[in-house]
């Protein structure tokens, strides 16, 4: 019976340490990564560990906004997120 209870013990320590093992690299390699990345104002894609700066889809066309309420919409929101990156001044 001690064998058995022995060897239940080694495997049961042995699936809690790759358990153990499995968790550290998804915290290190995806959720920490993806917390800075987002912290920084940035988008993060946990599927190829990207982290991406966001442009209005106007720079990449090459189209102007032509819808004044759109424009003004968008310029206040790329302030915004300027204004919440860590390290940029504070407007007073």
């Amino acid at each position: 019976m001690s064998k058995l209870i022995r060897r239940v013990f080694r495997i049961t320590v042995a699936v809690f340490l790759a358990a153990c093992v499995v968790i550290l690299v998804v915290q290190v390699v995806w959720i920490t990564p993806g917390q800075e990345c987002e912290q920084a104002g940035k988008w993060w894609d946990w599927r190829t560990r990207t982290c991406a700066q966001p442009i209005l889809i106007s720079d990449i066309t090459g189209r102007p906004i032509t819808d004044r309420k759109s424009h003004d919409a968008a310029k206040a929101d790329a302030q915004a997120r300027k204004a919440e990156a860590p390290g940029a001044a504070k407007p007073e």
